[in-house]
């Protein structure tokens, strides 16, 4: 069917996720995070002929794996403009969407993407390869109180201020351009007990960073929600806390800040009717053959 590169990713919660698109014949549907293409396969093997399937990908290694389906488009973009894409395909209306918000195996096993302190290599950490800042480009060039503050929010590191005045005093010296550069200069401020977990979290809070993670994110739900008729489904697999409570808000009370607005009767006001009120984890079976899918929470809406 296709040449996929069969270690790319395994995908996640793959069942629950698609059932949850409540796919039929004749709809028209989105994969917002393309990847490997292991959610889109199963898509298009459950969806019928009449139907459509629009999968997103900012990232150029990706494309290798695109499907030949004549059902199937592969956009090369960002899912944040996603609102811009279909107006383009013309399609004024979606049934489903599901977005995988993982990083993909490939990328971590990947020495020169830099998203993994397992390997050296440049310490570049962009989905998208063709454009943007690298991580590099932060530590060297962001003001203290703006790395200690990326470190505290998208990692949620207590000693994000001392990691932000160590880069800043060691940068004075040096370039930091390789991830053994960075550990280098981050790893005595980490216990050795809970240093993989510290270095994870440093590296997860540069990640989000570079790639504008939740400001894109952001605009992708939004944008959804627009996008779905009523009656479709929107189905969300998020993997830390951040991006969790946004996708949570906007399917309770139709905004990311998790504002609840009330109608003129006080009634709450929202988009959506919640399809699991408790979420959705993989099975102890999924966790043990796919140990990066253990903290993956699915979430699942329809539109009112």
């Amino acid at each position: 069917m296709d040449g996929t590169e069969p270690t790319y990713h395994i995908p996640v919660l793959l069942h629950e996720s698609i059932q949850g698109m409540n796919l039929h014949p004749g709809g028209i549907y989105v994969d917002v995070t393309f990847g490997g293409g292991g959610h889109s396969k199963e898509i298009l093997r459950n969806m019928g002929e009449g139907s459509r399937l629009f999968s997103f990908d900012q990232d150029a290694d990706a494309e290798k794996n695109i499907i030949n389906d004549g059902r199937f488009t592969f956009v090369r973009s960002n899912f944040r403009y996603l609102h811009n894409f279909l107006r383009y395909y013309g399609v004024p209306e979606v049934d489903a969407i599901l977005a995988d918000l993982g990083v993909s195996s490939h990328h971590f096993d990947d020495s020169e993407r830099g998203f993994s302190f397992r390997f050296d290599g440049k310490l570049d950490m962009r989905m998208n390869k063709r454009a943007g800042m690298t991580a590099s480009d932060i530590v060297n060039t962001y003001e203290e109180d703006r790395l200690a503050d990326l470190f505290f929010l998208y990692g949620e590191l207590k000693n994000s201020r001392k990691l932000a005045a160590a880069l800043v005093k060691a940068r004075a010296g040096k370039n930091i351009a390789t991830i053994n550069d960075f550990l280098e200069i981050v790893r005595p401020l980490f216990g050795k007990e809970r240093e993989k977990k510290e270095l994870a979290k440093a590296f997860q809070a540069l990640r989000i960073e570079v790639n504008q993670e939740m400001e894109a994110l952001k605009e992708m739900l939004y944008a959804a929600t627009d996008a779905l008729k009523p009656g479709g489904r929107l189905a969300v697999i998020t993997y830390h806390s951040l991006e969790d409570r946004m996708v949570k808000n906007i399917m309770k009370t139709g905004n990311v800040e998790g504002k609840a607005e009330q109608d003129f009767f006080g009634n709450r006001k929202t988009p959506f009717r919640l399809i699991n009120n408790k979420v959705i984890t993989p099975s102890e079976e999924e966790t043990g053959r796919n140990p990066r899918s253990r903290s993956a929470k699915l979430r699942i809406a329809e539109k009112l």
